[in-house]
């Protein structure tokens, strides 16, 4: 799935894994030990998201120098508090519920959609479904209908932009970066719409309500939606698969909800939905015994990381430097994981009601993803079979 994403990049980095930090051509100082790779993350005076080689390479000529991707300090804490409260239990509830009985050209919801056909006796593409009702959530965000048009538009954009980066260039090309935001621009036009009108029942209107300005709001919108659909794309499909392949399907769906927190918390960390996070050095510095000079590049292989666990093993005692290092850590945590773990529920949730009458969710066919910047499937069949 990685090599699938990233035929260039992610042997580079695998072939780093060996050594807690080394130097790669082209891609920077790698880093593949979790408890160093969260030294570099709390180490806000030696190491920055703004800088050479950093994330606002990538996103600030897009995006503009207002989102989270790419801020630091007071400006960077001071966004987060406002948009705290579009994150709360309450509120990424509502937005996937909201999300969930929309988006197909029937009228009958995603999710519901996916749960009836598989109980039907159908063979389905989850990773089809899981798409779509991620799109519904971008629908929701942006303040669009989520009718299957748009549905469909919202994610082709999205992924327009994400599929452009690669780990290997430390930035977009100028000829990219003028198609990244013309695609932007209509993505979040509906946004700016609902901005200006101050509908509380958008989201964008809560942003205003919430004090953020116009260009605040429109760059937090794009920024959300453009890191983080493709990690609920990622990680459904691929967990449902892994747990197929371990036999853990039936007590991933159980009711159990202890038991499901931990398999998806161990899916999270054999998939790595973030397989690599960037800083820039800011002062010189060193990172595992290695020196390193301002304006130097800093690769966290998240993927080496996680994966020095060994594989799938939801039984297993979590490592502390490791647990939820794929959102990252301190005050750049990712503010959208209530959000995405609402909708990993929401659609185990829909599997599990499938499979009530016994029977278990089996994996056919499926088919890697290429050109994304998420390792993903880009179809996998599902049906309901015996349980074991």
């Amino acid at each position: 799935m990685q090599r699938a994403a990233h035929p260039l990049a992610y042997p580079a980095l695998r072939s780093a894994r060996r050594r807690p930090v080394v130097r790669v051509p082209r891609i920077g100082v790698v880093v593949s030990d979790a408890a160093i790779a969260r030294e570099v993350l709390l180490d806000l005076d030696h190491f920055s998201k703004v800088g050479p080689g950093a994330p606002s390479d990538l996103w600030t000529p897009v995006l503009g120098p207002s989102v989270l991707l790419n801020m630091e300090g007071a400006e960077h804490a001071a966004l987060r508090r406002a948009l705290g409260p579009l994150f709360s239990p309450r509120a990424v509830r509502e937005l996937v519920s909201g999300a969930g009985g929309v988006g197909v050209a029937d009228g009958v919801g995603v999710l519901p959609d996916l749960t009836r056909r598989l109980a039907a006796g159908e063979r389905v593409d989850l990773a089809a479904a899981v798409t779509a009702q991620a799109g519904a959530v971008i629908c929701g965000m942006v303040g669009l209908p989520p009718t299957d048009d748009a549905v469909r538009s919202a994610m082709s954009a999205a992924q327009t932009i994400t599929g452009m980066v690669r780990l290997h260039r430390h930035g977009l090309t100028r000829s990219q970066v003028v198609r990244a935001r013309a695609v932007l621009e209509r993505l979040t036009a509906p946004a700016r719409v609902a901005y200006r009108a101050g509908d509380p029942a958008t989201v964008p209107g809560r942003m205003r309500d919430l004090g953020l300005s116009e260009r605040e709001a429109m760059g937090a919108v794009g920024a959300f939606v453009l890191t983080g659909t493709e990690t609920i794309q990622s990680l459904v499909p691929r967990l449902v698969a892994i747990a197929h392949d371990t036999g853990w399907t039936a007590r991933l769906l159980a009711d159990d909800a202890a038991l499901r927190r931990r398999a998806v918390e161990e899916g999270l960390r054999v998939t790595v939905p973030t397989p690599a996070m960037l800083r820039s050095v800011r002062a010189d510095a060193v990172v595992g015994g290695l020196p390193v000079a301002a304006g130097e590049r800093v690769v966290i292989a998240t993927v080496n990381c996680c994966r020095a666990s060994g594989g799938f093993d939801p039984d297993r005692p979590v490592d502390a430097a490791v647990r939820h290092l794929w959102f990252g850590a301190g005050p750049h945590f990712c503010l959208g994981m209530p959000l995405a773990m609402a909708q990993v529920d929401a659609v185990l949730d829909a599997l599990a009601v499938a499979a009530s009458d016994g029977r278990v969710p089996v994996v056919g066919r499926r088919r890697a993803a290429r050109g994304v910047l998420v390792p993903a499937y880009r179809s996998l069949e599902l049906s309901l079979g015996e349980s074991a």
